[in-house]
This record gives structure tokens, sequence and C-alpha cells, in this order.
């Protein structure tokens, strides 16, 4: 397996563009994307688990009902959620695909991101949409753009790899930055892949993947109501199809996880003012629910993010993380160590403190990236999450975020 370059768009068959029609004030910004397959594709979607969900989702769900789906829409700055007539807004945004492109409307995926509770116009989608359909091409960069709303970086990437000696690829984009801390998936990611295998078999795939991938993010600790991760499948690799678990099962799993696990990192790091990406790898847990809940009340606590943001190896607030996570764990066996390119710092042996460097801590702790090594020295299961430091930025962000 190698990564490569293309994004949604490394797949054989897909084809992506993005443009801006108007929602954002910002004629910049684009805001209105678009992924189509050259063939009816096999379809799978994870959403959030928040009672309030965008009228996109409802669309999504009755559409990919069958399994099938042939193209993605996107439009950024309204998340057409708690709307009058936010599900026909949805559904006609699928009719305009169908207009300009020949897919059948519900063989389409739609979401939005944005603000919540303002209504979105049909009129400037209807009037990009041409353009958008005009100007599909191989590149996701556009649609990628297109879907950010306060993310500073592009979040793109795919891989290269074999089944059945049939060259295959997997390639997704996402969008997230703030109202990061999902309950199935998270913000809203796109995959494509050219491998050949049943709806089924790959909604199998994807809420298995999520639980080690998307639901270990956390930037704010709030779930978003529009949340959702779609995968598109058409089969242009010509391998045979895969219908059951095996071999060629785990290895397209395996593709899928290395995609959704490198768009988890750059999502964390682009968090909202983020200035560090984070990453607490918990291992010796005894089983893999304590890892996962321990891994995640660290990532998740304000001042163990506080701490890593001003550089401080206060390595108490990960023990009290852990007390409070509701995992049991001997807490006289747990080691803990920071990591980084600067080097290794540990700062806890069974529970308790060892001397170190203040300086060279500083050292380590003012890397870009982050590691939190906690070794719980109570069995062999691990887990890892994924998070960002929490800055003055974030609050100046999300105090004017609607304005």
């Amino acid at each position: 397996m190698i990564h490569i370059e293309g994004g949604v768009c490394a797949a054989k068959g897909f084809k992506a563009n993005g443009v801006h029609c108007g929602i954002r004030k910002n004629r910049d910004k684009k805001d209105l994307a678009l992924i189509v397959s050259e063939k009816r594709a096999a379809a799978a979607c994870v959403y959030t688990k928040n009672l309030v969900k965008g009228a996109p989702i409802h669309i999504t769900k009755q559409n990919v009902a069958d399994g099938y789906a042939q193209a993605m829409i996107c439009n950024s700055g309204n998340a057409n959620t708690c709307n009058l007539g936010g599900e026909e807004i949805a559904l006609e945004m699928c009719r305009l695909v169908e207009k300009e492109t020949g897919i059948p409307y519900s063989d389409v995926i739609v979401a939005s991101t944005g603000v919540i509770g303002q209504p979105l116009d049909i009129e400037p989608i209807a009037a990009g949409l041409p353009a958008l359909a005009a100007g599909l091409e191989v590149s996701s960069e556009n649609a990628c753009a297109a879907i950010m709303t306060t993310d500073v970086v592009p979040k793109a990437t795919a891989v290269s790899f074999e089944i059945g000696g049939k060259k295959c690829a997997v390639g997704g984009i996402a969008k997230g930055s703030g109202m990061i801390h999902p309950n199935m998936a998270t913000m809203l990611v796109f995959v494509t892949t050219d491998v050949s295998i049943s709806p089924e078999m790959l909604q199998k795939a994807l809420s298995a993947d999520v639980d080690d991938s998307f639901n270990m993010v956390s930037v704010d600790g709030d779930t978003s109501t529009n949340d959702m991760v779609s995968v598109l499948a058409n089969g242009m690799a010509g391998n045979d199809m895969i219908v059951s678990e095996g071999e060629d099962f785990d290895t397209f799993k395996a593709a899928l996880a290395e995609v959704t696990k490198t768009l988890c990192r750059m999502i964390a790091g682009d968090g909202e003012g983020a200035t560090k990406l984070l990453e607490c790898n918990v291992t010796g847990a005894e089983t893999k629910a304590v890892a996962v809940t321990v891994s995640k009340s660290v990532i998740c606590s304000a001042l163990v993010k506080s701490a890593m943001f001003g550089a401080d190896a206060n390595w108490g607030r990960i023990l009290c993380a852990i007390g409070y996570s509701g995992a049991q764990v001997d807490v006289d066996k747990i080691d803990v160590a920071f990591r980084s390119e600067a080097g290794v710092l540990p700062v806890c042996k069974n529970g308790r403190g060892v001397p170190f460097s203040e300086e060279f801590a500083k050292e380590v702790l003012t890397e870009k990236e982050i590691k939190i090594d906690v070794e719980l020295n109570g069995g062999t299961a691990s887990a890892t999450a994924w998070g960002c430091d929490l800055t003055y930025d974030y609050v100046k962000i999300n105090g004017d975020y609607r304005t």
C-alpha cells in the first residue's frame, strides 16, 4: 500500500469540482462541491447520532436505502438544519444534479455544512450547478476547498494497493475544524474507491472503521448535527466482487483505515485555533473498551489541551483525566510519557512522578505534533485518539462564528 495524490479522484471513474455559487458572502471562498462516479456505485454512510439532524441527512438516508448512489453534492456556509422546508431544499439539490448530469436524483448523496438555523436559498445553488457540472475534472482540489468552513487547510488523501492482482485505490476528502466530538463519525467525509464490493460488505467495513478512526477524534466536545461519512465504490478496478469476509476484504479494510486515520490526523491538527496535533496512545489496557475510554478522556480534557498549548508538562492532568474517565484501571501501575520530534520525556512511573528537565520538557512540547503515551500495565489492549490544543483563538473564532 502506498500513498498517492488525487483525493476522491484517485480511484478510476471519479471526477469532482467546486465553485463559488453565492451561499457564502466572500467570493474568494468556494461553497458548492460535486463528486460523480462514471458508474453507479455501491454506497455506505454513517451519520451523526445527535438527535438534531440536518435535513440533508434525512434525504441521503432515503437515497442510499437500496445500497447504491452515483454522486455526492455538498454546500458550505449553511448547514440546512432546523429550517422549515429544509428537506425539500436538500431534495431539490439532488434534482438539480440530475438535471445537469443525468444521474437520477435518488442516486445522489447530499450534505450541507455551516451555520445552523438559517434558511438555505436554493437559487444560488441552482445558478451555480451548470458551471459546477461542466467543470468536473479528475482533480479533487476544488471540491476539497468548497466543503471547508473554518478549516485552515484542505484535507485530502489517497492510497493505492492491489486486490486479486488488480490495482485499486481509495481516496477521501474531509472538512472539520470545530464542533468535533463524534458519536459515530465526524464532520463531513467523502470517500471513493474503484474496488468492487457489495453494498453490505462496504457498509460493514465503514461501520467498523469509524470506531477506530472518526469516533476517536475530538476538538471541542461538541457533536455536530450534520456529521456524515459517505463512501462510493464503483467496481471499476475489476477485482472479483467482495461479498464476504476474507483476505480481499481485509485488504480493503486496511486501505480504508489508512485513508480515514490520515484524515483524522488532518482534522485534529486543523482544530479551530489549534497550534498542535495531539495523539494519545494507550497501551496495556485490560480491554479495548478501557483503552478507548482512557484515550478519549485524555484527549478531551480541557486542562490537558490547555497545558499542551502552553508547552507545560503538567502530567497530573493526564492522571486526573484517566481517573474520572470511568475506566477501571490500577492507578498505581500507570506510566506516562510525552513524545515529539524533539525526543521522549517520561514523566510518570507507577502512578508517581519521576524527575525530568523542565527545559527539555519545553523542547518536547513546543513541537507541532505531541504524542501522549499512557501505559496502563493491565493487559494487552490498546487504542489511539486524536485531538488538538486549546488556544485563545478557539474562543475568538466561535465568539463571532455566525456573524
